[in-house]
């Protein structure tokens, strides 16, 4: 059996162990990086983050990620306690600190603070927010395409835990990515409540027939931000795209497959359920799309 990859599959870079961290306002190295086991992030999952890459001395989308930060935080009526520009601030001079210019990623959380008691109740959270970021030299390796297998865990309705929301809880996911890795696979393929094929348990899913580019509605999926630049670049291209519903019969005899997401860009899939997608490579269509891809981000960061 091939090794086990995942969409986050990195090459190690040794610069990391010196890295520090901005921990509430301050930078500190990597291992004294800690926050209270009364944070309402570690106690319950009670936050939401961003992801972000650096290309050129610039953070990518940097606008669209913020909307999405900040569309979250008042979704769940979370005060993160900086504006726009005091966000920018603390990613750019994290930036500096750590001497990164391209290939790097952040991981941007924000919690709803230290906990007076270890209970659920979120008024008990009177010390917050908790902001961490993670920035790391980071090149994506993912020498082959991903190997999916759909599991019984959905992506659920919005007034359960809306699937949009890049939150701290991502216990279903987990749970989906451990079943699919008891299947023999890299990554788990998540239906929708009515069956349809949706989402991955880390990122966005496409399928390419007969040159069309095929997605889910969106209705029970992350909200994307390269997924939604994927379908700007079908449709600014002449490359057919539809948000629609699809089965797995259809996915099953689909001429190429990948996945999206802030980290690896554009994703082969080689392989679902254990029938090969295509040749079981890298398809034109694909190819193309990162191509473009790639292009759109060096003029967002040039």
């Amino acid at each position: 059996m091939p090794e086990s990859l995942t969409t986050h599959s990195a090459a190690d870079d040794p610069r990391n162990a010196d890295i520090v961290i901005h921990v509430n306002g301050r930078l500190v190295p990597r291992a004294e990086a800690v926050v209270s086991v009364y944070d309402s992030g570690f106690l319950l999952g009670d936050g939401v983050w961003e992801g972000l890459r650096l290309f050129n001395g610039r953070w990518a989308f940097l606008d669209d990620h913020l909307d999405r930060l900040f569309e979250a935080a008042r979704a769940i009526d979370l005060e993160i306690g900086l504006d726009r520009a005091g966000v920018i601030a603390a990613l750019e001079e994290l930036r500096a600190a750590n001497g990164m210019e391209t290939d790097a990623h952040a991981r941007l959380m924000v919690t709803r603070g230290v906990k007076s008691r270890p209970f659920q109740h979120p008024a008990l959270s009177r010390a917050g927010p908790t902001i961490v970021i993670i920035a790391e030299h980071s090149r994506p390796a993912i020498p082959r395409p991903i190997r999916l297998a759909t599991v019984p865990h959905i992506r659920g309705l919005p007034m359960s835990q809306d699937p949009k929301l890049n939150s701290h809880s991502k216990l279903n996911c987990i749970l989906a990515g451990i079943a699919a890795e008891k299947a023999g696979a890299d990554e788990a393929l998540m239906l929708d409540l009515h069956g349809f094929v949706n989402t991955t348990n880390a990122c966005n899913f496409f399928i390419v027939r007969k040159g069309a580019v095929w997605t889910s509605t969106g209705d029970y999926c992350m909200n994307g931000i390269t997924r939604a630049k994927v379908i700007e670049l079908c449709r600014a291209n002449g490359i057919p795209v539809y948000e629609k519903n699809f089965s797995l019969v259809e996915t099953y005899g689909a001429d190429e497959a990948f996945l999206t997401g802030s980290f690896g860009g554009q994703t082969p899939v080689g392989e679902i359920d254990g029938r090969v997608i295509g040749g079981g490579r890298m398809g034109p269509v694909t190819e193309r799309l990162r191509a473009l891809y790639a292009a759109l981000i060096q003029q967002e960061t040039a």
